[in-house]
């Protein structure tokens, strides 16, 4: 293999997510599931939410938030206040890689991400179906919210028609048998470089990434190969085409296909990036660049086209969120068995501050308590750490946090 080939397969090793678990059971994908799994789903609102709009006006009644009033679910969601991430100052709009890192100073240029929180549950819950983890974004930047344990971005998929194609299209398992072969042997290669690296007694981390590398490449081939045969779950085309207002179209897609994949358990973690690119977006009652809107400068006809632009994505959330509290499990519905964590990397995107973050979480089963106002300035990362442990996962600390506050009840 060339010294080309070598660090092109190194580079696309490293994007790959962490090392699957051992699957022990072929997971059917039409017959129910007696004992509902758990499910996670984190979405990321990347230029925030006009603060006086988002947090409620009067303590703990979500009616008087102009946003949250129009969510149906509001006695299945708790919205946090005064959570921040540390080491964001300066850190502007690339504090979204750190959304589910925590990881300090992202705008510096020796910055290395660690692993985001949706890929440990991934690590964890995401063995036993087709997809470990699904990565989705507005736009196609080449990175999220998701990276992996060395910190390298993992891809989101962006194509609605692309996505729901992977998740309910049929295969081309002549081809899909010949990608897996030819994977096998880029993993062969890989191990024969090792090999050479190890005799010449080359640098221990080069050769430890190397093992990384190849170790989930080969869970990745598995993973592959076990699912290759399971027919995948027939569900209606259900994606909007209307693109008078194709941001809104996309917003609306994205949750669809994410409820799409739980209700199929094709997957048992979702990460959406709402994210932005300099340019107009069309929303019902406003035209602009959400970028420009955004930098309101308190100017109150500003304030009122962003305030649309945000609605819009709530009332997406709103469906989103009504139509799993519909779907019925057993014992409960399939947002009592999913938790849903929408945030942002911003408090006040106009001013590009990371404190008071708007943070909600509902569904997961918990006793939710409508609005929790914490004391003092508190890491995100508590309130991660104790999502990690609310879902069985033992850690003894995640990014920045300091230890559970007790904030998920039930």
């Amino acid at each position: 293999m060339s010294d080309y080939d070598r660090r092109k397969f190194l580079k696309f090793g490293a994007a790959l997510p962490l090392a699957l678990q051992a699957l022990n059971l072929r997971a059917s994908t039409t017959a129910s599931v007696r004992t509902p799994p758990k499910r996670i789903i984190f979405i990321c609102n990347s230029l925030g939410f006009y603060e006086p709009n988002f947090f409620p006006a009067r303590r703990g009644d979500l009616d008087t938030s102009p946003y949250l009033r129009e969510l149906e679910v509001r006695e299945k969601m708790t919205v946090f206040q005064n959570l921040f991430h540390p080491g964001m100052d300066t850190s502007n709009h690339d504090s979204e890689k750190s959304f589910l890192t925590g990881a300090p100073s992202p705008e510096a240029t020796n910055f290395t991400n660690t692993i985001s929180l949706d890929q440990v549950f991934a690590r964890e819950m995401g063995g036993g179906t087709r997809f470990p983890f699904l990565s989705f974004s507005i736009y196609d930047r080449g990175w999220g919210c998701s990276w992996n344990s060395r910190g390298v971005a993992i891809p989101p998929m962006h194509d609605e028609r692309r996505i729901f194609d992977r998740l309910f299209g049929e295969e081309d398992l002549s081809s899909k048998r010949r990608q897996i072969g030819n994977d096998q042997h880029v993993v062969r290669c890989l191990y024969r470089d090792m090999e050479q690296l190890q005799k010449q007694a080359e640098d221990r981390s080069k050769i430890e990434s190397y093992r990384a590398v190849i170790a989930e490449l080969e869970a990745k081939l598995r993973h592959e190969e076990f699912w290759l045969e399971t027919r995948k779950p027939e569900v209606p085309d259900t994606l909007s085409v209307d693109q008078e207002f194709a941001f809104s179209t996309k917003v609306r897609n994205l949750f669809e296909l994410a409820k799409l994949a739980f209700q199929t358990d094709s997957t048992r973690v979702i990460t959406i990036s709402l994210d932005w690119i300099y340019g107009a977006i069309s929303v019902p009652g406003a035209t602009g660049g959400w970028h420009t809107l955004s930098h309101h400068g308190g100017r109150a006809d500003v304030i009122q086209k962003l305030s649309r632009v945000e609605k819009d994505i709530v009332g997406h959330l709103n469906e989103f969120l009504s139509a799993l509290d519909m779907v019925e499990e057993e014992g409960g519905t399939l947002l009592d068995h999913t938790t849903v964590v929408v945030g942002s990397n911003f408090g006040d995107a106009s001013n590009h501050t990371h404190n008071n973050l708007p943070t909600m979480i509902a569904g997961g089963g918990f006793r939710h308590e409508g609005h929790s106002v914490l004391e003092q300035p508190t890491p995100l990362c508590n309130l991660y750490l104790e999502l990690l442990h609310r879902h069985g996962i033992d850690a003894a600390g995640f990014g920045s946090s300091e230890g559970e506050l007790g904030l998920l009840k039930g």
